[in-house]
């Protein structure tokens, strides 16, 4: 499995961004996707889930209500719209998708409920 993430940038604080990010490789069951990004100088966050089947959706409390995670089943692509920008939210951006469902929700935030990662797309937020 493959995930090809796009979209980042450069914006004032204030701007909006929209990430994509698309799966590919074979036959392989997609379960959920994330986001996940990384500040300068510390560790890889959770930012936001989606439910593959369902479309429910989990956010980091510091996005919420600025940040919009949704899908394409056809086109195996997951989005992050992302308004509001602060400088804060500079960071690595990467997607992740969990293919064989091995954990439960509680886990959902964490790395290891995914398999498979992008490379990471820079967004950069200027104040």
């Amino acid at each position: 499995v493959q995930l090809q993430a796009s979209g980042g940038g450069l914006v004032q604080s204030g701007g909006s961004l929209r990430l994509s990010c698309v799966a590919s490789g074979g036959t392989f069951m997609t379960h959920r996707m994330a986001w996940f990004r990384q500040a300068p100088g510390k560790e890889r966050e959770f930012v936001a889930t989606i439910g593959w089947n369902d479309g429910r959706t989990s956010y980091v409390e510091s996005v919420r209500g600025r940040f919009t995670i949704s899908r394409d089943k056809p086109k195996k692509t997951v989005y992050l719209q992302m308004n509001s920008l602060k400088p804060e939210d500079t960071a690595v951006y990467f997607c992740a998708i969990d293919v064989d469902s091995r954990y439960i929700s509680s886990y959902y935030a964490q790395e290891r409920a995914y398999d498979y990662w992008g490379q990471g797309t820079l967004v950069t937020v200027s104040s």
